[in-house]
Protein backbone atom coordinates (compact mmCIF):
# COMPACT_ATOMS: atom_id res chain seq x y z
CA UNK A 1 0.00 0.00 0.00
CA UNK A 2 1.31 3.46 -0.83
CA UNK A 3 0.15 6.64 0.91
CA UNK A 4 0.74 10.20 -0.25
CA UNK A 5 0.28 12.97 2.33
CA UNK A 6 1.64 16.49 2.09
CA UNK A 7 3.89 15.59 -0.83
CA UNK A 8 5.48 12.68 1.04
CA UNK A 9 5.03 9.30 -0.64
CA UNK A 10 5.38 6.41 1.81
CA UNK A 11 5.12 2.64 1.41
CA UNK A 12 3.04 1.21 4.23
CA UNK A 13 2.93 -2.31 5.70
CA UNK A 14 1.41 -3.73 8.86
CA UNK A 15 3.81 -3.63 11.78
CA UNK A 16 3.89 -3.75 15.56
CA UNK A 17 4.66 -0.13 16.51
CA UNK A 18 3.86 3.50 15.76
CA UNK A 19 5.70 4.88 12.75
CA UNK A 20 7.34 8.20 11.95
CA UNK A 21 8.05 9.23 8.38
CA UNK A 22 11.74 10.19 8.15
CA UNK A 23 11.06 13.08 5.79
CA UNK A 24 7.82 14.69 6.95
CA UNK A 25 8.08 13.55 10.59
CA UNK A 26 4.43 12.51 10.39
CA UNK A 27 3.43 9.97 13.03
CA UNK A 28 1.05 7.27 11.84
CA UNK A 29 -1.22 5.74 14.47
CA UNK A 30 -3.55 2.89 13.63
CA UNK A 31 -5.24 0.05 15.48
CA UNK A 32 -2.54 -2.13 14.01
CA UNK A 33 0.54 0.12 13.87
CA UNK A 34 2.09 0.53 10.45
CA UNK A 35 5.63 0.19 9.14
CA UNK A 36 6.60 2.07 6.00
CA UNK A 37 9.49 3.31 3.94
CA UNK A 38 9.56 6.93 2.80
CA UNK A 39 10.63 7.55 -0.80
CA UNK A 40 10.55 11.36 -0.61
CA UNK A 41 14.26 11.64 -1.41
CA UNK A 42 13.50 10.54 -4.99
CA UNK A 43 11.02 13.40 -5.39
CA UNK A 44 13.41 16.03 -4.02
CA UNK A 45 16.33 14.86 -6.15
CA UNK A 46 14.28 15.19 -9.35
CA UNK A 47 14.13 19.00 -9.17
CA UNK A 48 17.90 19.29 -9.54
CA UNK A 49 17.79 17.00 -12.59
CA UNK A 50 14.90 18.85 -14.24
CA UNK A 51 16.40 22.35 -14.12
CA UNK A 52 19.92 23.30 -15.17
CA UNK A 53 22.33 26.18 -14.65
CA UNK A 54 25.15 26.84 -17.11
CA UNK A 55 28.64 27.27 -15.69
CA UNK A 56 28.45 30.93 -16.70
CA UNK A 57 25.19 31.41 -14.78
CA UNK A 58 26.60 29.75 -11.65
CA UNK A 59 29.67 31.98 -11.83
CA UNK A 60 27.50 35.09 -12.27
CA UNK A 61 25.39 34.07 -9.25
CA UNK A 62 28.53 33.69 -7.13
CA UNK A 63 30.05 36.99 -8.26
CA UNK A 64 26.80 38.88 -7.75
CA UNK A 65 26.44 37.54 -4.21
CA UNK A 66 30.02 38.44 -3.32
CA UNK A 67 30.10 41.91 -4.92
CA UNK A 68 26.80 43.07 -3.45
CA UNK A 69 27.71 42.32 0.15
CA UNK A 70 29.33 45.75 0.55
CA UNK A 71 27.19 47.72 -1.89
CA UNK A 72 25.90 51.15 -0.90
CA UNK A 73 22.94 51.04 -3.30
CA UNK A 74 20.29 48.39 -4.00
CA UNK A 75 21.24 45.92 -6.73
CA UNK A 76 19.07 43.36 -8.47
CA UNK A 77 19.28 40.78 -11.23
CA UNK A 78 16.31 39.13 -12.97
CA UNK A 79 16.40 35.41 -13.81
CA UNK A 80 14.08 33.34 -15.98
CA UNK A 81 13.53 29.70 -16.93
CA UNK A 82 13.79 28.72 -20.59
CA UNK A 83 10.58 26.75 -21.26
CA UNK A 84 12.21 24.44 -23.81
CA UNK A 85 15.47 23.51 -22.06
CA UNK A 86 14.48 24.29 -18.44
CA UNK A 87 17.72 26.21 -18.07
CA UNK A 88 17.64 28.93 -15.43
CA UNK A 89 19.50 31.96 -16.77
CA UNK A 90 19.66 35.72 -16.46
CA UNK A 91 16.82 37.49 -18.26
CA UNK A 92 17.79 39.96 -20.95
CA UNK A 93 16.55 43.56 -21.01
CA UNK A 94 14.96 45.37 -23.97
CA UNK A 95 18.39 45.66 -25.62
CA UNK A 96 19.15 41.93 -25.28
CA UNK A 97 21.72 42.55 -22.57
CA UNK A 98 22.10 41.00 -19.14
CA UNK A 99 21.98 43.76 -16.60
CA UNK A 100 22.39 44.57 -12.94
CA UNK A 101 19.63 46.94 -11.83
CA UNK A 102 20.45 49.82 -9.49
CA UNK A 103 16.89 50.74 -8.49
CA UNK A 104 13.70 48.86 -7.72
CA UNK A 105 11.80 51.12 -10.12
CA UNK A 106 13.93 49.84 -13.02
CA UNK A 107 13.28 46.25 -11.93
CA UNK A 108 9.52 46.87 -11.80
CA UNK A 109 9.57 48.37 -15.31
CA UNK A 110 11.37 45.35 -16.79
CA UNK A 111 9.29 42.60 -15.14
CA UNK A 112 6.83 41.03 -17.62
CA UNK A 113 3.11 41.32 -16.93
CA UNK A 114 2.19 37.67 -17.52
CA UNK A 115 5.32 35.62 -16.77
CA UNK A 116 6.97 34.72 -13.45
CA UNK A 117 10.57 35.66 -12.73
CA UNK A 118 13.16 35.23 -10.00
CA UNK A 119 14.75 38.48 -8.80
CA UNK A 120 17.91 38.39 -6.71
CA UNK A 121 17.97 41.52 -4.60
CA UNK A 122 20.66 42.97 -2.39
CA UNK A 123 19.70 46.12 -0.54
CA UNK A 124 21.59 48.01 2.17
CA UNK A 125 19.79 48.95 5.38
CA UNK A 126 21.03 50.60 8.54
CA UNK A 127 20.19 48.67 11.69
CA UNK A 128 18.91 50.30 14.88
CA UNK A 129 22.42 50.28 16.34
CA UNK A 130 23.87 52.09 13.30
CA UNK A 131 25.52 49.16 11.51
CA UNK A 132 25.15 48.66 7.76
CA UNK A 133 23.48 45.38 6.82
CA UNK A 134 23.02 44.15 3.25
CA UNK A 135 20.37 41.39 3.07
CA UNK A 136 20.51 39.15 0.00
CA UNK A 137 17.09 37.73 -0.88
CA UNK A 138 15.27 35.99 -3.70
CA UNK A 139 12.04 37.64 -4.82
CA UNK A 140 9.63 35.18 -6.42
CA UNK A 141 7.61 37.32 -8.84
CA UNK A 142 4.39 35.51 -9.78
CA UNK A 143 1.73 37.57 -11.62
CA UNK A 144 -1.83 36.31 -11.13
CA UNK A 145 -2.34 36.41 -14.91
CA UNK A 146 0.23 33.72 -15.79
CA UNK A 147 -0.95 30.30 -16.96
CA UNK A 148 -0.83 27.19 -14.78
CA UNK A 149 1.93 25.44 -16.74
CA UNK A 150 4.40 28.30 -16.31
CA UNK A 151 3.32 28.78 -12.70
CA UNK A 152 4.19 25.14 -11.94
CA UNK A 153 7.50 25.40 -13.83
CA UNK A 154 8.66 28.27 -11.61
CA UNK A 155 7.20 26.84 -8.39
CA UNK A 156 9.23 23.66 -8.89
CA UNK A 157 12.46 25.62 -9.31
CA UNK A 158 12.03 28.11 -6.45
CA UNK A 159 13.94 26.19 -3.77
CA UNK A 160 16.67 25.13 -6.22
CA UNK A 161 17.14 28.75 -7.26
CA UNK A 162 17.31 29.85 -3.61
CA UNK A 163 19.90 27.24 -2.69
CA UNK A 164 22.02 27.72 -5.84
CA UNK A 165 22.06 31.50 -5.47
CA UNK A 166 22.65 31.15 -1.71
CA UNK A 167 19.97 33.77 -0.98
CA UNK A 168 19.14 34.23 2.68
CA UNK A 169 15.38 33.95 2.19
CA UNK A 170 12.60 33.86 -0.39
CA UNK A 171 9.98 36.59 -0.60
CA UNK A 172 6.85 35.51 -2.51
Amino acid sequence: LQLVVGGCRCDIALGDRANICAFSRTVWWHRAPLAFTCSQHFIMASESRLYTFSGETKEHLRKFRLTTSRAKDPQAVIYMIDKNTHEIRQALDDYDEARVYKSLKEVAEDLPEHTPRFVLLSYPITTSDGRLSVPYVLLYYLPITCNAEVRMLYAGAKELMRSTSEAGSVID
